[in-house]
Formats: C-alpha cells, sequence, structure tokens
C-alpha cells in the first residue's frame, strides 16, 4: 500500500511539473538566454501592479519592423519577389517590355541588372503592379499569390516563413496586455492581406508604405482607385512619423533587424520611463541565412555599432531560438 502511494505521488508530481509547467513557461520557444530573460523581466515590470515600471494599458505599445524581423528576407524583400512574379504575369499584355527596361531584365532573370536603376527603377516596378486597379483587386491578386506562389529556395509558401519565437512574442504580448502594430517599409495594402491570419495583427495595426489612392464610383459601387504615385515611405525616419500619424502614441517596446529599424528603436527608446529596444541579428546560417553588414537586404551594420551604447538587445538567432520555422 505505501508503494502504491509513493508511486501515485511521482506520478503526480510529474504531472505537475513537466507537461503543464512547460506549456505556461514564457517564450518556451526560446533558449534560455539575455535576450528572453530581458524580455521577460520587462514585461513582467510593466505589467505587475506596485511595479515602479508599472504601465497602464493603454500604454503598452509594441511596434514590430516585418521583412527580417517577423517572417524571412531573403534573398530579396518576399513583396520584391510579388512585384517580379507580377511582371511576367503581366508581360503578355505588354510586348514592348521585351525591349524596355527595367521589365525586359527581369524577364531574362537578370534581376540585379533590373535594380540597378536604383529607386527610380523600383518605383517604375511598383507602379506596373500595384497602381490602376481597385483596392479589392489589388488584395485579390496578393492573396492568390500568396496561396500558390513559393520561396525560390525552400519551396515553402511565404506566409510559413514566419519566425515562430517572434510568433510566440507576440502572442505572449498580446497575452499582458500589450496592443501590437506592424511598422514596415512594405506595402500597408500587400501586409494587410495577411498580416491577422498570420501574426494576429488587424489591420488597423498595420503600418507600411503606401501609394496615393482616391474615392469614386465604379459601375454603381463606392471603391477606392489605387494611383501610380508615392504617398508615404514608412521607412528609416519615416517609422517614427507612420507611429505618430497612425498610432498616436509612443511605443514602449520595439523590434527591428536592420539599419532601416534604426530611428524607430531611437523613437522608442529615448527619453524617460521604460523603454525596450530589441534587434534580431541573422546568426544562423543553418536553419535560415547569415548576414548583417554586407548585406543589400535587410543590412545591419551602423545598428551593430550602436546596440550596446543604446541599451538595445541583440536577438542572436542561432544561439536564442531553439527553432525557426514553425513547420520544423
Amino acid at each position: 500500500m505505501f508503494l502504491a502511494r509513493v508511486l501515485a505521488s511521482v506520478m503526480l508530481l510529474l504531472t505537475l511539473t513537466s507537461p503543464a509547467r512547460a506549456a505556461d513557461e514564457p517564450l518556451s520557444l526560446w533558449n534560455d538566454s539575455p535576450s528572453r530573460n530581458a524580455i521577460i523581466d520587462f514585461v513582467t515590470r510593466t505589467t505587475t501592479n506596485g511595479s515602479s515600471d508599472f504601465l497602464p494599458p493603454e500604454q503598452r505599445v509594441a511596434v514590430f519592423d516585418n521583412d527580417g524581423t517577423l517572417w524571412s528576407e531573403q534573398p530579396m524583400y518576399f513583396q520584391g519577389l510579388f512585384v517580379f512574379d507580377r511582371i511576367r504575369e503581366l508581360a503578355p499584355q505588354h510586348p514592348e517590355w521585351k525591349t524596355k527596361e527595367p521589365y525586359a531584365s527581369i524577364l531574362k532573370g537578370d534581376y540585379k541588372k533590373a535594380l540597378a536603376g536604383g529607386d527610380k527603377a523600383l518605383i517604375t516596378l511598383v507602379m506596373a503592379t500595384h497602381a490602376g486597379m481597385t483596392a479589392d483587386e489589388f488584395s485579390s491578386i496578393v492573396a492568390q499569390w500568396l496561396a500558390t506562389a513559393e520561396h525560390p529556395t525552400l519551396k515553402r509558401h511565404y506566409t510559413e516563413l514566419v519566425y515562430a519565437p517572434m510568433l510566440q512574442l507576440l502572442d505572449y504580448l498580446r497575452a499582458n496586455g500589450y496592443k501590437t502594430f506592424i511598422v514596415s517599409g512594405g506595402g500597408i495594402e500587400f501586409m494587410r492581406v495577411f498580416a491577422e491570419k498570420t501574426y494576429g495583427i488587424p489591420p488597423e495595426q498595420t503600418i507600411g508604405s503606401s501609394i496615393k489612392t482616391k474615392f469614386e464610383m465604379k459601375d454603381g459601387k463606392p471603391q477606392i482607385i489605387r494611383l501610380p504615385q508615392i504617398d508615404f515611405v514608412n521607412d528609416g525616419p519615416g517609422k517614427p512619423v507612420g507611429i505618430a500619424r497612425f498610432i498616436g502614441r509612443k511605443p514602449v517596446m520595439a523590434f527591428g533587424n536592420s539599419d532601416g529599424d534604426i530611428q524607430m528603436l531611437q523613437y522608442t527608446t529615448g527619453g524617460s520611463g521604460p523603454h525596450l529596444g530589441v534587434i534580431v541579428h541573422h546568426t544562423d546560417a543553418t536553419r535560415e541565412v547569415a548576414y548583417d553588414r554586407q548585406s543589400s537586404v535587410g543590412k545591419l551594420d551602423k545598428g551593430l555599432d550602436i546596440a550596446a551604447a543604446n541599451g538595445w538587445i541583440l536577438v542572436d538567432m542561432k544561439h536564442d531560438w531553439k527553432k525557426v520555422y514553425p513547420f520544423e
């Protein structure tokens, strides 16, 4: 009888301490590292009544870059790959593109040459693929592409290439009363197609670059028409402007991965009161891609140099994350 009681007690102890404890452990997809501990400590301090750093729920605002922070961005920003696919799809309607740059190089698969024209070439391509239609038509085109297109090397749908530890972090923050926003250089209308389903971030909490639009009645129906003109670039110094314009409240947490996020991090962590800045450093050449200073996509150069002086946390993907993608 005694032995039976002992065995029963052991089984109960295992039940209480193993699966349940692991399930309740915050950020369980992160290794026990200074980065993980700093994030948990900050959330605990800012959400615990009586703490000197306690923040009321309305002040708990966390902003996240998208490309390279929430999902992959190599070998090119995924919206850029969408542009290239769209050019090929539209090419039969534009025979002149066979000899006209930058379209001709894209059709030949020479993306480097196509983008050699810098911002002018990029804007030309974006306008050819993003404008001249209604907002609903554009959303449908993006949704169809996301449902069918595959990453050129990983052969996965792009919305599968999200970072599992960051998805867990988003859930963790929201469970603690934080409101999560995307603040990205990517197109706002492009991201709004998938952000809610993929990240749990609704359209009204997704901020990005945009082209100009106008309202008109089309075939008796109210429509938003997309025009071939840049409206707002939400990158670099544009990010704090976008935050002030669309959120109207200074964040207390900011997560980025490149020099394009420096101003957002400075805006968030400058001044008094509790704040936290985090940079995702791509160090895992085996599970993802290792890059920083020399990369033409997601370049992290100055940000590496000034992170420590600004108190920003560097998340080492190779050592801090137990897994990278949800499908691992």
